[in-house]
């Protein structure tokens, strides 16, 4: 059996689907969360917060996620310094706060959450900007210690990216009854 040129983008997103399988139940739920926040696709208060505290952090992740569409307009032409400044100050202050929500708790995560957020142009400058986010004092040294193991060499180091943008979106999926078909 031959192999058609279009399984490709299917393989892919397959194995996107997949990473988000292996993130942990509280990552996959941070996450779904901040995309319905980045991208307004629901009211994220009334879907995620389970209590006061919840709506609290969901409220103040709509004013840093206010900074993302700035935030991709600087995504940086080249690797000069200079034009990384703006683009790195901005996104590290984001994704600081995101490390601080103690949901993120490694590279592969946030890089996952990132190139949604920010897009597959960002895949270059997201291990510096993890790296300084992961390393502020405002994590407990254990967490900033754990974040910081969880970058692969091969991660900090790669020679090039790809400019493929990701496919798959995870969504809120109401549960459904088993033993109940959904109405039509």
């Amino acid at each position: 059996m031959t192999k058609s040129n279009n399984d490709g983008p299917g393989l892919l997103t397959l194995a996107e689907i997949k990473e988000f399988a292996s993130f942990s139940a509280a990552t996959q739920r941070y996450i779904r969360r901040s995309l319905d926040v980045a991208f307004d696709r629901k009211d994220a208060v009334a879907l995620w917060s389970r209590d006061t505290v919840e709506a609290t952090t969901i409220k103040a992740q709509h004013k840093f996620y206010d900074r993302l569409p700035e935030i991709r307009a600087l995504i940086p032409d080249s690797s000069s310094i200079e034009d990384a400044e703006p683009f790195l100050a901005q996104l590290v202050t984001v994704s600081a706060f995101d490390l601080g929500q103690g949901r993120i708790d490694n590279f592969a995560a946030f890089r996952f959450l990132y190139e949604r957020l920010i897009g597959a142009d960002a895949r270059p400058w997201l291990p510096s900007a993890f790296c300084a986010a992961a390393s502020m004092p405002h994590l407990q040294p254990e967490k900033r210690k754990a974040l910081l193991q969880s970058i692969s060499e091969a991660a900090a180091t790669a020679p090039g990216w790809s400019k493929r943008q990701p496919s798959f979106y995870p969504e809120w999926v109401e549960k459904v009854e088993a033993g109940i078909s959904p109405a039509r």
